[in-house]
Formats: structure tokens, C-alpha cells, sequence
């Protein structure tokens, strides 16, 4: 049976059997000896966003992880950074130290506050993603074109990622086949990717996405 350990774009954990791109941690959030979740979902303000090829590192997924057989930080998985990213989470600065500098950087631009400690990113985000209580903001059809690549919406209770002025219908396996932005317009729609992340994306980070979502 799969471990409750998938993550979809609004944050929330599932346990299908697909496992994706990336794996990440929002601190210690599960029951090593039963390998369930708890009943929370985050330990930390700090969601991250790891490589799962790391100096040829192993791992049990929800297992006993640290020296001495105690509990490590729960395994989590995402299709792509895309994703990762829409649920709250960032790159993490052991295993990604180079994207996650540039994240960093990007933030320090767009919030006008160089030099920015990496807790107040998470901070930030921590405030504004959905999983940990952040509002989702209300989005006009005329805001939509203007959204960056990587960003991701919520048209009547599906999530659908923006790319090239298209968009992609967001599925555990992998993306649909792309869609004019103007199919998305009837149901309400919402921002659900953190708005910093919107504007770190916009000031031209560039996240890693799955096949499925085209060359």
C-alpha cells in the first residue's frame, strides 16, 4: 500500500503510488514505527524542496532516518518544482544550495529587502500558503496572461499550471495536454501558488518541470 507521502499543488498529502521529481520535508510530521503521518502536517515554517539523488544517499521513506535509529524528517514527494513550489515549499540550501541561493537572491529583489534572511522567505510563505492557512487570492481573467510560468491556478477545484501562455491540467502522473488560458474561464478562479513565490517566478526563476509538461 502507498505511504501517505504525495504532495498536491495545494499542499495537501495523499498516498498514491506515483512518486515524482523531487522530494522535501516540512520537518518531522510522521509515526516511524506505523510510517502514517500525524495529525499535523508541518513541524517547521521552513518547507523544502530536495533532490532525491543526493551523494548517493538511501533513505527508508517515513522510517527511523537519524544517527542512532531516531526518527528523521518526513519524505515527502512532488511531481516537479512547479508543484513543490504551488504547495508552499522552497529549495532547500544542503541539497540545492545553488537554486536555492537563487531563490533567496530573487526574494531579496522583489521584496526590496537586500541582504533578507532566508527565515524571513519562510516566514512569508509560511503566512501564505494555502496548507498552512493562507487565503487563496481571487483572480479576474484578464489577471491570467499576465501570471509568470511555473504559477498555479485553481479553476473550480482543479489545478492547472501556467506555461507559454497555455495551461496545463495537473495530475498525480503528469500534466494533460495544454489548454488555452480561456478554457479556465467560467469557474472561479484562484491563485494558489504563495504570491512571493509568484514574484520570485516573475523576476525569472526558472522551475524544473516534469516531462509530461513539454519541451
Amino acid at each position: 500500500m502507498p505511504l501517505q507521502n504525495r504532495v498536491d499543488p495545494f499542499g495537501e498529502i495523499h498516498a498514491v503510488p506515483e512518486r515524482g521529481l523531487f522530494t522535501g520535508n516540512r520537518g518531522i510530521i510522521h509515526d516511524p514505527d506505523t510510517r502514517t503521518l500525524l495529525r499535523k502536517r508541518w513541524a517547521l515554517k521552513a518547507w523544502l524542496i530536495c533532490a532525491c539523488d543526493f551523494q548517493g544517499r538511501r533513505r527508508e521513506p517515513m522510517g527511523r532516518n537519524r544517527q542512532g535509529g531516531r526518527t528523521g524528517w518526513t519524505e515527502l514527494f512532488f511531481l516537479d518544482e512547479p508543484t513543490a513550489l504551488s504547495a508552499g515549499h522552497r529549495p532547500c540550501f544542503y541539497c540545492r544550495r545553488p537554486r536555492a541561493a537563487e531563490f533567496l537572491q530573487r526574494f531579496r529583489n522583489v521584496a526590496g529587502l537586500a541582504g533578507a534572511p532566508t527565515p524571513e522567505l519562510d516566514r512569508r510563505l509560511h503566512l501564505e500558503r494555502r496548507a498552512s492557512g493562507g487565503l487563496p487570492r481571487r483572480l479576474s481573467a484578464d489577471a491570467l496572461p499576465s501570471l509568470p510560468d511555473g504559477a498555479m491556478v485553481d479553476a473550480g477545484g482543479r489545478p492547472f499550471a501556467l506555461r507559454q501562455g497555455k495551461a496545463l491540467p495537473w495530475r498525480f502522473a503528469g500534466y494533460g495536454a495544454a489548454l488555452p488560458l480561456s478554457a479556465l474561464l467560467g469557474p472561479p478562479l484562484l491563485l494558489v501558488t504563495p504570491l512571493t513565490t509568484v514574484e520570485v517566478l516573475a523576476d525569472g526563476y526558472r522551475p524544473d518541470w516534469h516531462p509530461t509538461a513539454g519541451p
